[in-house]
Parts: structure tokens; C-alpha cells; sequence
């Protein structure tokens, strides 16, 4: 363990380059902090203030040549430092990531707190019980947010990547909800046949970006996250128009269709769900930087727009 110890003062002089680097790099100081905070005993205050020079000691969680190395790799490989580490936070959770799955982000949350929304606003009785799905788990961020507000439904959770079904079970794990979350292997609904017509909401991050915009995208997102999770085909909407068409046979009646989307795609999901021909109460979702990020609406059958 003392091999895992340096100076402050040796500490600060590798902090100082390490700056120089990231800022070089153009990537966030607060990024580089947070590698810190995250392998190291230093606490917020500390690095801020850069008080740590004048301690005799630094634990550092790792051998020093090896964190050195890792913040390397990001600046040199702009790896992302999610993957770097093995874990994200989200929600109030750790989760495991690694490159077989999409890193959950920030603005990914509030997937949940909409399904929160949407059964406080629903007249149909008993939507917060039963069968839950969640279409494309990847890291299984939705669906362990998803346990944890309702302890009441079970989620059905698919994905068509087998080692991103395994991160996802050991996230359920990890966190407590392997009980109540049901792991599938295979395309969207196709492992799910029994289910048709007893789902109660059906809730997915599926791939919205449209091809050709791809290559525009961060270094970090285009070169190491799977490509699968991000290609939503020419328009972006391929894989929303296949849920909008496909959920009508499995959800209940009331049942909620809830997905995240590209910014600009409001209008057109909406339009997508309005010629399906049997949802209601379609809203768009904005995000905290009023973004329009979701798409929401109701199952019925027999509703014709």
C-alpha cells in the first residue's frame, strides 16, 4: 500500500502538467478533478484549493504509474473516461460501463422521473404494477431506475448484445434488483411474444441519430461506444418508427409508450404515434436545458386521432 502513496508536493507538479495536458486537449478541468476524486483520498475542497501540497502523504487508490498512464490514455486516445474507470454515476447509482454499452448520460434520468409523471396523470388504474419493459437495457440504467421508484412492477429488459445483457444483469445485481428484472437476449419485442397485449408501459433509449450525422459526433462517442446504440438510419427514426408501429400489439389499454429522443425529433414522433393511429395524450418531454428529449403517450386501442 505505500507504493500507492506520493507527496503532495510531488502530487501537485504531476496536477499542474496534467492541467496544461487536459486544457491542451480541450477537455473540462472539472473531468480531470473528477479522475482524481474518483482514485485518490483528496477530497473536492482540497484539490480546489490545492491545499493537498502540504501533506506528507496522498493515498492513491491505484499504483501512481498507473493513473498516470490512464489519464494518458484519455487525453492522448480521448478514451472515455467512464470506461477508463469501469463505472459511471447516474441516478443515485454506480454503474458498470465498459465499451459493450452506451454510457448512460445525465440527461437520460429524467426518463424516470417522466414514468413518474405519467402515473400520477393516468386514469387508469394499477399502470404502476405488472409487466414493465425495457427495449435496448445496454448498462440496465433504465431498467434498475425503473425498480427502484416502482417496487411493484417487474421489468422485462432487452437487449440484442449479449455482453451488454451481462453488464446490465450485474448492475441489477450489484444494486439489489435481480429479483424483479428479467433479462432477454434478442431484437426489441422478440424475445417478449408472450407478453402481447400485458404490458403496462414500455420505456427505451433507442438509437436516434441519423447516419449521415454520425462522423460529426465527440471522438470519444463515434470511436469507442458501441455503434449500434447510436445509428438510428437515414432520418434517425428508423428504429422509433419500428417501437411506434410494433408497441400497439403488446402494450395494455392505457398503457405508456415513453422514449428518448434526438433534439428537433419532436414533432415528427409525434406525428409518427398520431398516424399509428391508436395513442393518446401524446406530449413531448423537455429536458432541464429545455431540450425536447422524450416522447410520451398513451395506449388505445381503440383510439383513432
Amino acid at each position: 500500500m505505500i507504493n500507492n502513496c506520493i507527496s503532495g508536493k510531488e502530487f501537485l507538479q504531476w496536477y499542474e502538467k496534467a492541467k496544461f495536458n487536459t486544457d491542451q486537449a480541450q477537455i473540462s478541468r472539472s473531468e480531470l478533478d473528477w479522475f482524481i476524486l474518483q482514485l485518490t483520498n483528496l477530497d473536492r475542497l482540497s484539490l480546489r484549493l490545492e491545499s493537498f501540497k502540504y501533506s506528507e502523504q496522498i493515498l492513491i487508490k491505484i499504483p501512481f504509474d498507473q493513473l498516470t498512464k490512464m489519464w494518458e490514455k484519455r487525453i492522448k486516445d480521448q478514451y472515455p473516461i467512464q470506461y477508463l474507470l469501469g463505472y459511471t454515476f447516474w441516478r443515485n447509482f454506480t454503474l458498470k460501463v465498459s465499451p459493450d454499452v452506451l454510457i448512460p448520460r445525465p440527461e437520460t434520468e429524467e426518463i424516470i422521473d417522466y414514468a413518474i409523471q405519467a402515473i400520477k396523470n393516468s386514469k387508469i388504474p394499477n399502470l404502476d404494477t405488472g409487466n414493465w419493459v425495457d427495449l435496448g437495457t445496454g448498462s440496465g440504467a433504465i431498467a434498475c431506475g425503473l425498480a427502484e421508484v416502482f417496487p411493484n412492477i417487474i421489468i422485462h429488459a432487452v437487449d440484442d448484445s449479449k455482453s451488454a445483457l451481462n453488464m446490465a444483469q450485474e448492475n441489477a445485481k450489484n444494486l439489489g434488483f435481480s429479483e424483479r428484472i428479467k433479462f432477454y437476449h434478442g431484437f426489441w419485442w422478440q424475445p417478449l411474444t408472450h407478453l402481447k397485449g400485458q404490458v403496462k408501459a414500455m420505456i427505451s433509449n433507442p438509437p436516434y441519430i441519423p447516419s449521415g450525422e454520425l462522423p460529426n459526433l465527440q471522438t470519444e462517442v463515434i470511436k469507442y461506444e458501441p455503434y449500434s446504440a447510436l445509428d438510428g438510419g437515414l432520418d434517425g427514426l428508423k428504429d422509433i418508427l419500428y417501437l411506434v408501429n410494433t408497441a400497439s400489439e403488446y402494450l395494455c389499454d392505457g398503457g405508456i409508450f415513453l422514449i428518448e429522443i434526438m433534439k428537433g425529433q419532436g414533432e415528427k414522433v409525434t406525428e409518427l404515434l398520431e398516424k399509428q393511429g391508436h395513442y393518446s395524450n401524446i406530449k413531448i418531454c423537455f429536458d432541464l436545458d429545455n431540450i425536447d428529449r422524450f416522447v410520451l403517450a398513451f395506449h388505445h386501442p381503440n383510439f383513432k386521432s
